[in-house]
């Protein structure tokens, strides 16, 4: 496997520039000719697709949901970042690529880290000329509010509900190729599978999940942006339908798949419940802002939150790190969390949460300023808990949240498979062990805006592509792989329902792939997958048929994939013997308490090659070595 980054040479800052003057184009008139699939509606998926049929190429577009307005997309409360630097208050964009490549502690690829910070300034530029009601100032300049890791004011933010109106922006983008006649959009299907002709990405095999038809699509150039893999451990704060399927029979079709055990957990979560729940709630980050996080001094302290005075609360994240305070990045602010419940002084009936409080913010600034903020937050907090934030104190804990590990792609966004690009979430991303928040937004819409539209023309300019059809050999194979794995998961006709499969397997997850991971929880996780898919294959029912409507179906082929990618994430985390940002070895730790890196022996990003699945996963290690040309590493601080 040839893991070339194909990063241009010269000074960080003309990189892209170079790069945008040396790639090849497709002519006008030549774009027409040419087809391009867009697996995946979100905000990567959406605006990848309406900027490629703004060029004037033909685009087959593929949604999981009834309608792209549903994308998990929506979900992004907090903002999105860039260096415009209207605040005056000194960032730009070097200071956005340091602090991005810190955040990640050091584990990303410099060059795309740098690219997004540049880029980042146009994506505001562009979801303003289409309409996005980004706050703003009195004077009428786009407010800016802060985010964790960062000591400058550079989050975008249209109230709690930044996601959503950027979605709409790249939605109505998208809508307006599709009334156009440029896009071909398809709601309701699910990708099965990849289909290569000569080594190169040449279609995709679909699941209607209205029908059960499995459909056969050809294109010169496949984009795959179908997000993240958080809800391998079953509660995430990720939306029930997101999954992993497209990118992993990607990944069994010869894409390497990079650091999947670099899993953010979210600090700001409403805590788990009940043993039955089946999602967890996110809270944005940008609550820190104005809410203070504490504990209880006492262990155990059963009091109510109101009458537990000033000098018995214990605010540890501004003690730990005057410097950053409450917004230090989520790994920390997370292991943080973990620590005082574990040691005992977690609130609430579980014991499992800690306290994200606004009487300060409330009495310094007032109510209604509180309200203008975060009022549908509070709302929807209200709603679920039944408590008011405005009286008593937020009770939050740390879950899963974004994953950013996946397939691993070159400069070009291009995964080892040629042809075939991965934009989002759903790429290894730019991001390395850990996720400034505000970044998530910023990074699928420099994908499918600004980057994708350039580099797949490229690729199609340097490439010959052959005339076939959907009838090829490869595409009768890839059809019958996508069928027989549906038959074989009817066929078992165990007696254990597939959520229950999926609830075993996130517990163990969790438990021992989680916010901290040790070699002996790790090896026995392994042990416990393998019997677990084992058990699956054996025993699972999955009622109904395939030729109709069937949401156990659709759940039991994801949860089936999850039980291959849930060992190659505890084999990841087990191979990559250091600590670093989100991935916390307990062997490998401060006094403190924070990730221990070791440069010397992990400095690489860890692309994993499939092999094969024989009761164990079969993969092969890849390593692209990380070179830092314009950064100190420095071992991260925020105190």
């Amino acid at each position: 496997m040839n893991l070339d980054s194909k990063v241009p040479s010269g000074p960080l800052e003309e990189k892209w520039s170079n790069h945008l003057n040396d790639i090849k184009l497709v002519a006008p008139n030549n774009k027409r000719k040419h087809n391009v699939i867009v697996v995946g509606t979100g905000l990567a998926g959406g605006s990848a697709a309406a900027s490629l049929a703004e060029l004037g190429y033909n685009v087959t577009s593929f949604c999981i949901q009834d309608s792209a307005r549903r994308a998990h997309s929506i979900a992004a409360q907090g903002g999105i970042n860039a260096a415009k630097n209207y605040p005056n208050d000194g960032d730009s964009i070097w200071r956005l690529f340091y602090d991005t490549l810190k955040g990640g502690d050091y584990r990303s690829r410099e060059s795309n880290t740098y690219r997004l910070a540049q880029i980042s300034n146009e994506i505001i530029d562009q979801a303003v000329a289409q309409g996005v009601p980004f706050a703003r100032e009195y004077g009428g300049l786009l407010a800016n509010r802060s985010f964790g890791g960062a000591q400058v004011s550079r989050t975008f933010y249209a109230r709690g509900q930044t996601g959503q109106q950027l979605l709409l922006g790249a939605y109505q983008a998208m809508m307006r190729q599709i009334h156009e006649g440029k896009i071909d959009y398809h709601p309701r299907q699910e990708m099965l599978d990849l289909v290569t002709i000569d080594g190169k990405a040449r279609g995709v095999i679909t699941r209607d999940l209205v029908s059960g038809e499995i459909k056969r699509w050809i294109a010169d150039a496949v984009v795959l942006a179908t997000g993240g893999y958080g809800n391998v451990f079953y509660l995430s704060t990720n939306a029930k339908n997101s999954n992993v399927t497209a990118a992993w029979r990607c990944h069994k079709r010869g894409a390497a798949f990079a650091n999947p055990c670099y899993v953010q957990i979210h600090p700001t979560c409403i805590p788990v419940s009940g043993d039955y729940q089946s999602k967890l709630t996110l809270m944005s980050e940008s609550l820190r802002n104005d809410g203070r996080v504490w504990v209880p001094k006492k262990k155990g302290d059963e009091r109510p939150p109101n009458q537990i005075p000033e000098d018995e609360r214990y605010y540890y994240l501004e003690e730990k790190y005057p410097s950053f305070g409450n917004l230090v990045p989520r790994d920390v602010a997370s292991r943080n969390a973990k620590i005082v419940c574990d040691d005992g002084m977690g609130v609430g009936p579980t014991g499992r949460a800690v306290y994200l409080d606004f009487r300060d913010a409330i009495k310094r600034d007032g109510k209604k300023t509180i309200e203008e903020k975060y009022g549908n937050l509070f709302e929807m907090y209200e709603n679920i808990t039944g408590d008011n934030p405005y009286e008593v104190p937020m009770r939050i804990f740390p879950a899963v949240h974004y994953t950013m590990g996946g397939l691993w792609v070159d400069y070009n966004l291009m995964s080892s498979i040629p042809g075939l690009f991965v934009a989002g979430e759903a790429n290894f991303s730019d991001h390395g062990a850990n996720r400034l928040g505000a970044s998530a937004l910023m990074q699928g819409l420099s994908d499918g805006y600004f980057i994708i539209p350039y580099t797949i023309g490229n690729y199609l300019a340097n490439n010959e592509i052959a005339s076939t059809d959907t009838k090829h050999d490869a595409f009768n194979e890839a059809a019958q792989n996508a069928q027989g794995h549906i038959d074989k998961l009817l066929n078992v006709k165990g007696d254990k329902s597939v959520v229950e499969y999926h609830r075993e397997l996130g517990q163990i997850m969790w438990d021992k792939v989680g916010i901290a991971r040790n070699e002996e929880g790790l090896k026995k996780a392994i042990k416990q997958i393998r019997e677990l898919r084992e058990d699956f294959w054996q025993n699972v029912r999955v009622p109904g048929e395939a030729a109709n409507y069937n949401k156990y179906l659709e759940f039991a082929g994801r949860v089936a994939d999850f039980l291959e990618l849930g060992e190659l994430m505890a084999e990841d985390a087990l191979h990559r013997d250091e600590s670093a940002g989100c991935h916390l070895r307990e062997e490998h730790q401060t006094e403190e308490g924070e990730a221990l890196r070791n440069d010397e022996e992990f400095s690489y990003v860890a692309a994993w090659e499939f092999k094969g699945l024989n009761g164990q996963l079969e993969e092969e290690l890849h390593k692209e070595n990380l070179e830092f040309e314009f950064v100190e590493l420095k071992q991260r601080s925020y105190k």
